[in-house]
C-alpha cells in the first residue's frame, strides 16, 4: 500500500549523523520493535514526512535532512538560568545530565545541564540533534488505514493498530 495521510506506516531505520567527518549511527529500529506512526498526524519532522510520501510498503529509503529541517540549528541564546531553590527537592543534578522541563504552558521538553553557578544552574535547551545533519536510511515495513479508534485519538496504537500492554 502506499503511504497517504491517515495510515499507519510502520518502518525501519537506522539514523546516523556526521561525527568529525565520519557517519555515525545514534539511533536504530528493528522489525520487532518498529517506529510505527500515524502519517499526516504531525507526530513525526514534517520533511521525514514529506520524504516518505512517494513510498510503499517492502520500499527502501535514504534520504538525509538538513539541521533547518530536523531540529533546526543550534541557538548559542538558548541557555537557561534556572535558580538553584528549583532543585531542593530532588538535589542538584550532574553537569550533562538530561533534566526534564515544563513551560508556564505546560510544554514539556528536555534541557542539559551545562553548569552550575553559585545561585543557579544553567540548562541547554537546544534538542541534543540540533544543528545536525540527519541521515535515515531504512525500509516500510507495513502501510495500512488507520482505524477509527487511532484516528480519534491523533496516534499508532501500534503495528496492527491495537494498544500493547
Amino acid at each position: 500500500m502506499k503511504i497517504v495521510p491517515q495510515y499507519v506506516v510502520s518502518l525501519t531505520y537506522n539514523l546516523y549523523v556526521d561525527k568529525d567527518g565520519n557517519e555515525e549511527l545514534v539511533e536504530k529500529t528493528t522489525e520487532e520493535q518498529p517506529l510505527t506512526f500515524l502519517y499526516g498526524a504531525g507526530q513525526m519532522l514534517p520533511k521525514f514526512e514529506e520524504e516518505l510520501s512517494s513510498l510503499s510498503t517492502g520500499d527502501s529509503f535514504d534520504f538525509r535532512l538538513s539541521a533547518a529541517d530536523a531540529y533546526g540549528e543550534h541557538d548559542e541564546e538558548a541557555i537557561a538560568n534556572l535558580p538553584k531553590e528549583m532543585f531542593t527537592e530532588a538535589g542538584l543534578p550532574a553537569i550533562g545530565a538530561v533534566i526534564p522541563l515544563q513551560d508556564q504552558n505546560g510544554h514539556r521538553f528536555q534541557g542539559q545541564v551545562v553548569s552550575i553557578a553559585e545561585d543557579a544552574v544553567l540548562v541547554d535547551l537546544n534538542h541534543p540533534m540540533a544543528g545536525q545533519e540527519l541521515h535515515f536510511k531504512g525500509q516500510i515495513l507495513n502501510v495500512r488505514p488507520a482505524n477509527d479508534e487511532e484516528l480519534s485519538h491523533g496516534h499508532a496504537h501500534g503495528a496492527d493498530g491495537h494498544h500493547s500492554h
